[in-house]
């Protein structure tokens, strides 16, 4: 799966769907899907080189578009478990206000040690491994939380899906 951050918002960092299925297909992927317009794509590769997938995929969108996006792959087995290691699980959480931010590298949790729960109440997030959970009660556009969770404090580059975009990928991965 690719993730694609930043993109076709607001006007900007525009890639077509159906461009970005062609380059996955150029880089030797097989059975490529999209979801939504936000740069999500579910495909086959031979090779479990995530880095040099999502690099050349950079390269890619840098020669064919002209632009500076950044990429994450992931595989089905790993978002599985970002599903499966769901820390909300059995609470009561929209899931538009549910947001996971999948993350180029592990975060030290140093870097999240000094946020106090109880000061973002309800808003809540949790930690996994190349992943960052945010339950936004309130919302993203109010959460004083997600302003605190920013790339500069947690070390390392993020694109955030809601969670009812993470169970789609997931279901469409499986498929």
């Amino acid at each position: 799966m690719a993730l694609l951050r930043g993109i076709n918002v607001g006007g900007k960092q525009r890639v077509p769907m159906q461009t970005l299925r062609a380059l996955l297909t150029g880089l030797g992927c097989g059975s490529v899907r999209t979801h939504l317009n936000s740069g999500n794509a579910v495909f086959t590769h031979p090779d479990a080189d995530e880095e040099g997938l999502a690099a050349g995929l950079e390269r890619a969108i840098s020669q064919e578009l002209g632009l500076t996006v950044s990429c994450l792959v992931r595989t089905e087995g790993e978002l599985r478990r970002v599903v499966d290691g769901n820390p909300f699980a059995g609470q009561e959480v929209d899931p538009s206000r549910f947001l996971v931010t999948f993350l180029s590298g592990p975060v030290d949790p140093a870097a999240v040690a000094d946020l106090d729960p109880a000061e973002f109440a309800p808003e809540e997030f949790a930690l996994g491994e190349r992943v960052l959970y945010l339950h936004c009660a309130l919302g993203i556009r109010d959460s004083r939380l997600a302003k605190k969770l920013t790339e500069r404090r947690l070390g390392v580059v993020g694109t955030a899906r809601n969670w009812n975009t993470v169970t789609k990928l997931a279901a469409m991965a499986r498929d």
